[in-house]
């Protein structure tokens, strides 16, 4: 913890700085900085909820629902890293539930923080384990909660190089629920004791796709389901294989069209380079641009919108896969019945992809040669197939209704518990 809090002193005066010339470039609004540095505007909440981005919040959802109708008046804060997320969370219109960007894991951040928010529970969505801000809420007697919690073979090897790091963070721990089973073999032999656990739930699998109708209906003739890839959530060495697998799609059927979205649209500009140097013609959504005849790419550099982009591609190769970083989740694509293309490194979501693979549901590439090879594989037949096979796998893992409620009842029922039985002490 130490070593910890010394390095992170050392870099803070960065940190502090790069939020500065954001603010001042124009690049983040007024309060941006304010609520990064604990002082928000808004009042005390009773619960304090953090996931880190659109992804994590977006299967929170209904988790957030549950809780403000079991306990009528409670006071919901939801954090997050982005302000993309603050802007979905803001417009779940859920009654008491507010929205600001997290505060930084520095001590005198979240003591600003904890002395005007006053929560009594933080609830951390997947794999936010930021030490400082366990701990801080640990010395204050506010218990916190993991929902979804995620925890990689590799993170787990991580956490097992500072002992003492891991024992503080755990001990912060009161209850967790984990996503599958494998996390939650992890925790447990990380030192988390057995009866803080509760059941695995995985939330994401309970993510219902919110598609703009009248977006999708304008949009839709542009784009022929059975001739559309989806590259979804690319990152950095994944672009130039999807890239080289859709020219050679549409050298040999120019009625192919790609909807190429990039996890980070800050790389916005450096994929369309690399569109332009394949010599295919493409529209910048960010731009308000749509394809034409001779654009058969839509870079998608925008946040918010892929649920739009499932709903009008065929096919998805779902990012994050073909590079090592753990491949994103598969759930949203399975639900609107799109074909799911992914590459070798699925960690994040071993169990989902594990299933998917066993069903028949999902194809395994590793290049651009096998992807290109892998979309044109695909008839009329294959692609019910496997839709209606990864439908079912995944709908398999979703956790049953626990004690007769649906499973984000009974979570928020025993989150209301644990808030009930461990009243904070008030800064």
């Amino acid at each position: 913890m130490i070593l910890y809090r010394l390095l992170l002193s050392l870099v803070a005066p960065a940190i502090l700085a790069r939020l500065l010339w954001q603010r001042l470039r124009g690049r983040a609004a007024p309060g941006d900085l304010t609520e990064r540095l604990g002082a928000s505007g808004h009042g005390p909440a009773d619960l304090w909820l953090h996931g880190a981005s659109n992804g994590e919040l977006a299967s929170v959802r209904g988790l957030a629902a549950a809780l403000v109708a079991a306990r009528p008046g409670l006071r919901l804060r939801v954090t997050a890293n982005t302000a993309t997320a603050r802007a979905m969370v803001a417009g779940w219109g859920l009654p008491g539930v507010s929205a600001a960007l997290a505060p930084l894991d520095l001590r005198w951040v979240l003591a600003r923080f904890l002395s005007r928010t006053r929560p009594g529970l933080l609830v951390v969505v997947e794999n936010e384990f930021w030490p400082n801000r366990l701990t801080a809420c640990a010395a204050r007697g506010i218990p916190v909660a993991v929902v979804g919690a995620r925890m990689s073979g590799s993170s787990a090897r991580g956490w097992r190089r500072f002992p003492g790091l891991t024992r503080r963070v755990l001990a912060a721990i009161r209850f967790l629920s984990a996503q599958d089973p494998g996390s939650e073999a992890r925790f447990r032999a990380l030192g988390l004791p057995g009866d803080r656990i509760g059941p695995v739930v995985n939330l994401k699998a309970f993510v219902a796709p919110l598609v703009p109708e009248d977006e999708q209906a304008r949009l839709a003739p542009l784009f022929p389901r059975d001739r559309t890839l989806l590259a979804a959530s690319t990152h950095e060495c994944e672009e130039e294989a999807v890239i080289a697998a859709f020219a050679r799609l549409h050298a040999a059927d120019a009625s192919w069209r790609l909807i190429l979205a990039p996890r980070h649209p800050r790389r916005g500009d450096a994929v369309a380079a690399l569109i332009g140097a394949a010599g295919l013609g493409h529209a910048r959504r960010s731009r308000g641009a749509v394809p034409g005849p001779d654009m058969p790419v839509l870079l998608a550099d925008t946040m918010g919108e892929m649920a739009l982009w499932q709903a009008l591609a065929g096919v998805a190769f779902i990012g994050g896969s073909l590079v090592d970083r753990g491949g994103h989740a598969p759930f949203e694509a399975a639900a609107q019945d799109v074909v799911i293309l992914h590459g070798p490194h699925v960690a994040n979501s071993a169990a989902a992809y594990a299933a998917l693979d066993a069903a028949g549901g999902a194809l395994r590439v590793t290049d651009a040669d096998t992807l290109a090879a892998a979309v044109a594989g695909l008839d009329a037949a294959a692609r019910d197939r496997m839709t209606q096979a990864a439908r079912a796998a995944l709908a398999r893992l979703a956790a049953p209704a626990i004690g007769g409620e649906t499973a984000e009842a009974a979570l928020a029922a025993r989150l209301l518990d644990l808030l009930a039985a461990h009243p904070p002490r008030r800064a």
